[in-house]
């Protein structure tokens, strides 16, 4: 089973940036669809961002279209989230995900539930 450590959180003020990143390692990470989710206190885990198994199509969240990037380097087994002006709505704790199952366009997964392996988070946080 793939395991993934995220990295690159901090404290940060708004308007700032940060890169997010997430290693895979375990299994080929070019067999997985991988995702960008948040948890910020109070709410429920919510999807960020989506990228295919080879990096050819992203799937965005509407209130971080715009700001933020998802990428992947298969042959680093690196997945990134680069997060440009942040908000302070943005504080959580973000986590990656791996899905290997295959997934249609029209019905993206973003649930949390459909991804097979998740990291241990990494905590954002943008002061006003």
């Amino acid at each position: 089973q793939v395991q993934l450590v995220e990295s690159g959180g901090g404290l940060v003020q708004a308007g700032d940036s940060l890169r997010l990143s997430c290693a895979v390692s375990g299994s080929t990470l070019s067999n997985y669809a991988m995702g960008w989710f948040r948890l910020a206190p109070g709410k429920d885990r919510e999807f960020v961002a989506l990228i295919s198994r080879g990096g050819g199509s992203t799937y965005y969240a509407d209130f971080v279209k715009g700001r933020f990037t998802i990428s992947r380097d298969n042959a680093k087994n690196m997945v990134y989230l680069q997060m440009n002006s942040l908000k302070p709505e943005d504080t959580a704790v973000y986590y990656c995900a791996a899905r290997r199952r295959s997934y249609s366009v029209r019905d993206i997964p973003r649930n949390f539930n459909a991804y097979d392996s998740w990291g241990q988070g990494t905590q954002v946080t943008v002061s006003s």
